[in-house]
């Protein structure tokens, strides 16, 4: 491996991360941090003061090209359109070589959504990486001052729905192990208790399997769901505990089939948000580093 391909190394986690976190996909994330690196290779690295600030800079702006050309996909996407699930487990998708924290969990992700990809990108690269702001003027260029308020406004909007990130983590996981468990008994009082009872749970199809395609609301109606689909699980369904995008999760198999992965948000004693990811699509890169 020769110096500028290592140089590079040390920066590829971040540069995923990036690029996930403004495109909520594996794939194109892995593709545009790729482009960085062929890129990368044509430079004469020597001539560049901060090789982290330029290599951010071009993945940053790949990406905003690519949320741009990809809007009229996400807008006839059919359901709930939830980011690709990333593994964040030690046993979970160890060729990323990065840990996604509470910073790309699937909650704040999907509240980010209602942001334009500049908002987008100013909000993730300022409160997420922790960039300055003449870092962050060069990659939407456009002005220091400018970029402070596209952050303000940002922030305003993503204020009230921002997650709050629970910090025990064994509590966390025995809450959706609990979960779990209440829905195979089919005790439907049992599970409504672990339930906020505003919780949403969000079901992601996209058209190609059988989902809900509509957010479901609230702890009654996410109960008598979850009841309903354990009734119909086939016998040889089962589910392997894993950390989803740095919150506790589960990854559930058909025999040797994976159907699909769930992403929880818990807030104290209960469960506020579910997330399912059912589109075969979207479980490609899972799939994939399983073999």
């Amino acid at each position: 491996m020769n110096s500028t391909t290592e140089l590079f190394e040390q920066h590829r986690p971040q540069l995923f991360r990036i690029a996930y976190g403004m495109l909520e996909r594996v794939a194109p994330a892995k593709d545009i941090v790729q482009e960085a690196y062929l890129r990368w290779q044509d430079q004469d690295i020597d001539n560049i003061k901060s090789p982290h600030a330029y290599l951010s800079k071009i993945v940053s702006r790949l990406c905003l090209d690519e949320l741009k050309s990809a809007k009229s996909r996400r807008e006839q996407y059919i359901g709930p359109d939830l980011p690709e699930p990333v593994l964040t487990s030690e046993s979970g998708n160890p060729t990323e070589h990065v840990e996604l924290t509470e910073t790309l969990s699937m909650a704040l992700l999907v509240v980010l959504e209602q942001l334009t990809p500049v908002q987008r990108a100013v909000f993730l690269l300022r409160e997420v990486f922790d960039y300055d702001y003449a870092s962050i003027a060069s990659v939407v260029d456009k002005s220091e001052a400018h970029c402070r308020k596209i952050a303000q406004r940002a922030r305003d909007q993503v204020h009230e729905q921002r997650p709050y990130f629970e910090k025990d983590i064994p509590k966390q996981n025995e809450l959706i192990t609990s979960f779990f468990e209440a829905v195979q008994t089919g005790d439907i009082s049992e599970v409504k208790d672990l339930l906020k009872k505003e919780a949403t749970l969000y079901s992601d199809g996209g058209g190609k399997v059988t989902a809900a395609r509509k957010p479901i609301y609230g702890d009654d109606k996410i109960a008598r769901f979850m009841l309903g689909i354990q009734k119909k699980a086939p016998e040889d369904l089962h589910i392997e505990f894993q950390d989803v995008n740095g919150e506790p999760g589960a990854v559930v198999y058909i025999g040797d089939e994976l159907y699909n992965v769930w992403s929880f948000h818990t807030e104290g004693e209960v469960i506020s948000n579910i997330f399912v990811v059912l589109n075969p699509e979207k479980l490609e890169h899972i799939e994939h580093e399983s073999l």
